[in-house]
């Protein structure tokens, strides 16, 4: 079958080849085959090695398809079954899972140092985050596999798998943001865009739209931010909307350390910083002991939007059929497999918001 493989990391292109299958079918084990999957810049930072990736790997963690097969011990989905993917899959039994915080059971990245998938040649090849989506087919953990009601596309559960429970979870699980109030969101990908329209879900008063690309604040006025500015006019937004108290919500959607550190600036004494972007195990960012103490402003790191991945999703298809969120426009680009290169450059020049990928 084909696949996108990155041979080393710290390489810019993705190599789509013809000569890898899927591996490690058995028990407890589902074959998928794919029909779309999102193009998210964690890909990109598994690529560069800003985030943690054996290689060679298949990259891609936002996917939706069809059960091929299933292993023995599987019996919440049959072939045929149509499913997204979840990168981060809970095991039910652990401490964290039976403290009923399963978005922080760790079995998902156990697996991840297994390889599922493998060439022709016999060399062994990493699926990210467990999965490896930019290909047409996969073997993964079964409770990976999540089905999908019939009504959503491919392309919008692939989305719904990662990027946009992430940035919706945020909003409400994490932050928990009031009717009323004040948000800033820096940082408007897809992930982004989905924080500032659960921030509008939740019914705050104003959201401010902050990133350096323009194409990309113009598309956060239309997914619900009040005003969007570039990252030099954040202070001046904040003098003149919180009368320079500061936002009662900041999201940082970046995952840099100096980015971090303007949201804290930028949010009130008292007020909540929540830290959804995935940054870089060495990338540090430094508070002073009395500015923690004197502002008691609450840091509230969110993976994966922060509370029951599964019941993220039946969340944001609600959402979706009552149209109170709008997840069809995060898809900017559709593109082939063979263009996944076009598509990781585009998504790095900011120009695409989300690429949805064929398979």
């Amino acid at each position: 079958m084909r696949a996108a493989v990155l041979r080393e990391t710290g390489q810019d292109k993705l190599e789509v080849v013809g000569d890898v299958e899927p591996a490690g079918f058995g028990p407890g084990k589902v074959r998928v085959r794919m029909r779309a999957t999102g193009l998210c810049h964690s890909d990109l930072s598994a690529m560069s090695g800003v985030l943690p990736q054996p290689a060679p790997f298949v990259p891609g963690h936002e996917g939706a398809g069809e059960v091929l097969e299933v292993g023995e011990g599987v019996s919440h989905v049959s072939p045929g079954d149509r499913v997204l993917v979840c990168w981060l899959p809970a095991c039910n039994s652990c401490p964290a899972c039976r403290r009923g915080q399963r978005h922080l059971c760790l079995a998902g990245f156990m697996n991840a140092g297994t390889a599922n998938f493998r060439t022709t040649g016999g060399t062994d090849v990493f699926g990210f985050a467990g999965t490896g989506t930019f290909a047409e087919e996969a073997v993964l953990d079964g409770p990976c596999a999540v089905p999908i009601p019939d009504d959503v596309p491919f392309e919008i559960a692939a989305l719904i798998g990662c990027g946009v429970t992430t940035g919706l979870g945020a909003a409400f699980n994490t932050a928990r943001v009031e009717a009323g109030s004040s948000v800033a969101v820096l940082g408007c990908g897809g992930v982004g865009l989905s924080t500032v329209q659960g921030a509008r879900a939740c019914g705050a008063a104003q959201i401010v739209a902050v990133d350096p690309v323009a194409s990309r604040r113009e598309a956060a006025l239309r997914f619900g931010a009040t005003e969007a500015v570039a990252p030099d006019a954040l202070a001046d937004a904040r003098r003149r909307l919180t009368a320079d108290e500061g936002f009662d919500y900041v999201f940082e959607v970046v995952g840099r350390s100096a980015t971090a550190r303007t949201a804290y600036e930028a949010t009130r004494r008292g007020g909540t910083l929540c830290v959804v972007g995935a940054g870089a195990m060495d990338d540090q960012v430094h508070f002073t002991m009395f500015e923690l103490f004197f502002d008691e402003k609450r840091i509230l790191p969110s993976l994966y939007g922060g509370g029951d991945v599964l019941r993220g999703y039946d969340r944001a298809i609600a959402l979706w059929r009552a149209g109170r969120v709008d997840l069809e426009g995060l898809i900017t680009h559709r593109v082939r497999l063979g263009e996944i290169n076009e598509a990781i450059d585009q998504m790095r020049s900011g120009e695409a918001l989300r690429t949805s990928i064929s398979l």
